[in-house]
């Protein structure tokens, strides 16, 4: 089965502790497309400007990404440029230019609407709704937001919260969305709100999914490379959506496996400067960190373990 994105590609302007680089190719879109590919089709909606360089992207065309829903209008690609620091988990931002993404206004073509598993990447929240309206049946719609969009458009937020069946969103955002210091209380608030199903990015220390009634909790697999975490929330819903969309399958132990697969994807992510530690990933090597990661989960028991 496909999955569809409806998200931006961008140009960025990167600089770390030890590196830097200019015009990576960047975007919401780009990372999960780039991640679901390894497990489904992708139909990609986004829009660029008339500097954009079609052949950053040639490799999507060989994953199984339909791009027919990428348009092309006059002005500038979407830009951002921001610094990280010393700790990697912080990161000021630098320059900010919407450019052609500030006027977008997703249309699916028509053979985009059929589509199953959808994916809302972080966009303004009255956009992500119009799209929803625009999917026939879809089996799975999940969505991204951010605290622009909850101080400032909370009305279109929650509109938009009450049709998806699952928010990917991080700690501070459950806090702010819900009011509640608590991010357990602060969830059940939020799914009062529609999405039963809350994925909770916390960075360096995994993501948690509350579904229903239910909680598992994913450690992040430990990095030695730690190169460049732009992008590493959108490759995880990437790995998580299309390992849906290939399995089909979107009971709850389904899901645990999905948080799995989001959380190996951005693992590579973040070694490399923008898309190019996943552009060409070999399938051993996936599988090689799904055993590293499992290992980090599993406990090996015996009936004595427990001395009480």
């Amino acid at each position: 089965m496909s999955v569809l994105v409806v998200g931006s590609m961008a140009y960025d302007s990167v600089e770390t502790p030890t590196a830097k680089i200019d015009k990576a190719l960047g975007g919401s879109a780009t990372f999960f497309s780039a991640a679901a590919s390894y497990f489904a089709p992708v139909n990609l909606v986004a829009v660029v400007g008339e500097d954009f360089d079609f052949n950053d992207i040639e490799f999507l065309k060989n994953k199984n990404v339909d791009l027919s829903g990428l348009t092309t209008e006059p002005g500038k690609t979407f830009f951002w440029a921001g610094r990280y620091l010393a700790n990697m988990n912080d990161r000021e931002t630098l320059d900010t230019q919407l450019n052609v993404f500030e006027h977008f206004n997703p249309v699916l073509p028509e053979k985009f609407r059929d589509s199953e598993y959808v994916f809302l990447a972080n966009i303004n929240p009255d956009l992500q709704y119009n799209v929803i309206q625009q999917v026939n049946k879809p089996k799975f719609v999940a969505m991204d937001t951010m605290n622009f969009w909850i101080t400032g458009y909370l009305q279109d937020l929650k509109k938009t919260l009450s049709v998806v069946d699952a928010l990917v969103i991080n700690d501070s955002e459950v806090k702010l969305l819900s009011g509640q210091d608590n991010i357990f209380k602060g969830a059940r608030i939020i799914q009062d709100m529609g999405p039963k199903t809350l994925i909770i990015k916390k960075g360096e220390h995994g993501a948690i999914l509350i579904h229903k009634d239910s909680l598992f909790s994913c450690p992040a697999i430990p990095v030695e490379n730690l190169f460049d975490p732009t992008g590493a929330g959108d490759t995880f819903a990437g790995g998580f959506m299309g390992y849906l969309a290939m399995t089909g399958d979107i009971n709850e132990n389904n899901l645990r496996r999905a948080i799995l697969m989001g959380t190996i994807m951005a693992s590579f992510s973040v070694e490399d400067f923008s898309v190019d530690r996943i552009k060409d990933l070999p399938k051993t090597e996936i599988r090689q960190r799904i055993k590293t990661l499992l290992d980090l989960i599993r406990v090996k028991e015996d009936n004595n373990w427990i001395k009480l």
